[in-house]
């Protein structure tokens, strides 16, 4: 992995004091067809496909903290923002029609107050170059991949622990505190 996607995961995954101040932008379009399960669905239905990625990356926001905003190509006249759930640190972004999602992930990298609380996930290597020359950070999709992982895993034993003090808790006999 290079040092600086390994910096990018350090600065996102390290938040045990820091709430949603780091933010990761996903390119979603790019994403898609990077990750064969949904390059598959892309092929029969678009918004399935994107459904799918946003339930596969949420596990991030969820459980690291992170805010996170997909960002997909074209769909209408007007930038539009929609969010999934009720967080609004969780969002997808569609670009109108004749804007690219590199564009938008541009403009919100390069007018950030602090561009180095962002990580841009994308296998274009233009675009990594073009937000790490801001001082924001790149990932690639199997990077992004791995974090995903890493993060379900977490997420698993976090649940799995809560489950155990959950059954202690019942199991105790009624004299005892």
């Amino acid at each position: 992995m290079p040092l600086k996607a390994l910096r990018c995961l350090g600065r996102l995954t390290n938040l045990d004091t820091v709430g949603y101040e780091k933010h990761l932008l996903i390119d979603g379009s790019n994403i898609l067809h990077a990750w064969t399960t949904l390059r598959v669905l892309l092929k029969s239905d678009r918004d399935v496909a994107r459904a799918k990625l946003s339930q596969m990356v949420s596990v991030i926001h969820d459980e690291e903290q992170v805010r996170l905003t997909l960002v997909f190509d074209g769909r209408g006249e007007e930038i539009t923002v929609e969010y999934p759930g009720t967080q609004k640190t969780f969002a997808h972004i569609y670009t109108p029609v004749g804007t690219t999602a590199d564009d938008v992930i541009e403009q919100l990298v390069g007018q950030a107050a602090e561009p180095a609380n962002y990580c841009v996930a994308t296998n274009d290597r233009a675009e990594r170059q073009t937000i790490e020359a801001t001082g924001a950070s790149g990932i690639s999709a199997e990077e992004l991949a791995a974090w995903v992982q890493r993060a379900e895993l977490r997420q698993q034993s976090r649940v799995a622990g809560l489950k155990r003090d959950n059954e202690r808790t019942w199991r105790k006999p009624k004299n005892e505190p």
